[in-house]
């Protein structure tokens, strides 16, 4: 019998068009056999909600959502430089041993000199360039 494993989907959630792909990816994942921890609803992560619950709350479940996981996959859109909390994720989950993919969709910014930060790059396990490159990798995790 296998276990259904858990990822935690690190990423930017602050416009619509990244809550928006945040959701579908998360679909995605789910469609492809895995449990899927996304902050931006599990950890009650929004601008009501960090008015109504204090940050602290928000911070305690994220970090236990991401100690839970067997794969961190981590959105890398988002311009020239990382999504500052997906970085913090990245880094969290890098000292508690955690598998981390990252992906990176952005054209502009998928040049022979590198792909993001070498201290986000060097942490990552896989770093995949679309959807269906990552769920081939996942492939051998379901």
């Amino acid at each position: 019998m296998k276990v259904q494993k858990n990822i935690y989907l690190a990423g930017p959630l602050f416009s619509h068009a990244e809550r928006d792909f945040n959701v579908y990816l998360r679909d995605k994942l789910v469609e492809y056999g895995f449990s899927v921890f996304l902050p931006q609803e599990d950890g009650s992560d929004d601008t009501e909600k960090r008015l109504e619950l204090k940050q602290k709350n928000i911070f305690d479940k994220d970090l236990k959502g991401i100690d839970d996981c067997d794969i961190v996959v981590a959105v890398l859109d988002g311009g020239s430089d990382v999504d500052s909390g997906t970085a913090w994720e990245i880094g969290y989950a890098y000292a508690k041993g955690k598998k981390l993919i990252g992906l990176r969709t952005d054209l502009r910014t998928l040049g022979p000199e590198g792909n993001v930060n070498l201290m986000i790059e060097v942490s990552l396990d896989e770093l995949e360039k679309d959807l269906q490159s990552l769920l081939s990798l996942l492939d051998k995790y379901v």
